[in-house]
């Protein structure tokens, strides 16, 4: 069973960094891509960052060049790291499992994602 789990939120200042953990287990990284989407509450789901079943990453222009997506094979877990929060960033941020990349707003999903819990991240001014 493909399973994935969030971790890592809280509260930070704006111009920290923030360090996100996705633990995965049922599946290697190379059969699957796996994305980070965000939800801050009243708007729609933003694919953030993607490591794709080729270990190539894409980013969202709004954490291009702040966010950096890494993976750890052996521990299974991938992570996001973000850089110069800004008080924008504060969402719910949760991974998932995804037929394709996608980095940008409003994003509908698929019958096929799969996701795991998210976790909160507060960035404040």
């Amino acid at each position: 069973e493909v399973q994935l789990q969030a971790s890592g939120g809280g509260l930070v200042q704006a111009g920290e960094s923030l360090r996100l953990s996705c633990a995965v287990s049922g599946f290697t990284f190379d059969e699957y891509n796996i994305e980070w989407f965000r939800q801050a509450p009243g708007k729609e789901r933003e694919g953030a960052a993607c490591l794709n079943g080729l270990g190539n990453t894409y980013y969202s222009d709004s954490v291009k060049g702040r966010a950096t997506v890494s993976l750890d094979n052996v521990k299974n877990i991938l992570y996001l790291q973000m850089n110069s929060l800004k008080p924008e960033d504060t969402a719910v941020y949760y991974c998932a499992a995804v037929p394709l990349c996608y980095t940008g707003s409003n994003y509908q999903g698929t019958l096929l994602d799969v996701w795991g819990q998210g976790t909160q991240v507060t960035v404040s001014s």
